[in-house]
């Protein structure tokens, strides 16, 4: 019996991102100090900080380790932050935290984009991608935003599991 992505979006309780591509656009604005600054969307993170605000875990997995992304990270709210992982290597650090937080993959949603989140995305875990993710990642996900990265997909993908839990709006009513 297949399920569909709504009936699954009822069951999750924990967000994991990847970062470029992803809460970003993948563009990467290399500045004359070294650092390599990424854009974010303010809708993305309004998502996360509500959803982190109704209980929802949040997770970040990126093999991209900025200060600057962690800052913005940890103002969003997320503690769960697993950033310069090798890009072939993020399922370990994967599977250690669902370990550790005694997670089931039926209640994951995984966010990736490209051919690092690959392994991590054939888990079992319900795999999401961005629009505009890479054509192997878009084979296998399970929910594909019909948002890009880093102009939305986030928060779509936030917002469509909190109204399938009829937890979005819970704030206003």
């Amino acid at each position: 019996m297949d399920i569909t992505a709504d009936e699954r979006f009822k069951r999750i309780s924990t967000f994991i991102f990847d970062i470029d591509g992803v809460m970003t656009d993948g563009s990467v604005l290399a500045l004359e100090s070294g650092e390599q600054a990424r854009i974010f969307n303010v809708k993305d993170g309004y998502g996360i900080n509500r959803a982190i605000k109704m209980g929802y875990r949040v997770a970040i997995l990126s093999a991209q380790n900025q200060v600057g992304v962690r800052k913005r990270l940890e103002y969003l709210g997320i503690t769960d932050i697993f950033i310069g992982a090798s890009p072939d290597g993020k399922l370990p650090i994967y599977q250690k935290y669902m370990a550790d937080n005694q997670l089931t993959e039926d209640e994951v949603v995984f966010m990736g984009d490209d051919l690092p989140d690959y392994e991590v995305m054939l888990t079992g875990v319900m795999g999401a991608c961005p629009a505009d993710s890479s054509p192997e990642i878009l084979e296998i996900a399970d929910y594909i935003s019909p948002k890009n990265g880093g102009q939305g997909a986030v928060r779509d993908l936030v917002e469509r599991v909190m109204k399938a839990q009829d937890t979005w709006m819970r704030w206003f009513k």
